[in-house]
């Protein structure tokens, strides 16, 4: 699988993974060999935002 792109599928599951903290390495590796990691970087920040807006709602509606 080296320099092959990896689906989009693929790109969350590694970046959710990243984020919980348990990646395989063979899963790291095929991260790693990827091409660009423009599509990791993106989900990544929407991932963030993602969870910071949900955390900010759930503190919102628990607070009122």
């Amino acid at each position: 699988m080296i320099n092959q792109k990896p689906s989009l599928l693929q790109v969350i599951k590694a970046v959710l993974g990243a984020l919980v903290g348990v990646q395989s390495e063979q899963q790291r590796q095929q991260d790693f060999s990827a091409t660009s990691p423009l599509p990791y970087i993106v989900v990544g920040v929407i991932v963030t935002l993602l969870f910071v807006v949900t955390l900010l709602l759930v503190v919102s509606w628990v607070l009122s």
